[in-house]
């Protein structure tokens, strides 16, 4: 018995480092940072919420949201590669998924700026903490520039999709779903805190 564990701890040494946070899809690091946006629930519900949110407060907001989250992104995760800077701790992220969530579903009236504001605050959050894990796992910057990809869609199509609603139902359906995000956001506030 004592032979089997010893074998195994030899192979577990031997092992290559696991990188949680960046995974591989064979089609290289471009497609790698693309689907990362969509597997991963912390860097996704805000940016869901965000494009809720601009397209609740019209075109003009959804537009500047569109733009502004991917250059915060982008700068943000140039900041965490190359500057001596730690990611923001997961509960940073849980909380801003909840303060976002809860704007949509409050629906209350935002200047454009405002919005731009609480986009160039998420993508700087989730930029840097893609910037970090990008220099810890050493992968090509392909990886961040596909996330931004994935960011500039599904803003613009989810933005343009309810700055497109016109029925007051619609509009509850989203506020409904901006309170789902904002319960998901807790429900990874709380998982985050269970630790300390």
């Amino acid at each position: 018995m004592r032979r089997i564990g010893s074998a195994l701890a030899c192979v577990a040494a031997l092992a290559s480092p696991a990188h949680a946070h960046m995974m591989t899809t064979g089609f290289g690091p471009f497609y790698d940072g693309l689907t990362h946006l969509f597997l991963t629930p912390e860097d996704l519900l805000p940016v869901i919420a965000l494009a809720l949110l601009a397209g609740l407060h019209g075109a003009r907001a959804g537009r500047a949201a569109l733009f502004a989250l991917p250059a915060a992104w982008l700068g943000g995760a140039l900041a965490g590669a190359f500057a001596p800077l730690y990611g923001a701790p997961f509960m940073v992220a849980a909380a801003a998924t909840i303060v976002v969530g809860a704007l949509v579903a409050a629906d209350a009236p935002m200047p454009a700026v405002a919005i731009v504001g609480v986009a160039v605050v998420i993508g700087l959050i989730g930029g840097v903490q893609s910037g970090v894990d990008l220099a810890i796992a050493r992968v090509s910057f392909l990886v961040v520039v596909g996330a931004t990809c994935g960011l500039f869609v599904t803003v613009s199509l989810l933005s343009g999709q309810v700055v497109s609603l016109r029925a007051p139902w619609a509009r509850i359906v989203v506020r409904v779903g901006g309170s789902w995000i904002a319960a998901i956001g807790l429900l990874m506030l709380g998982w985050s805190l269970r630790g300390i």
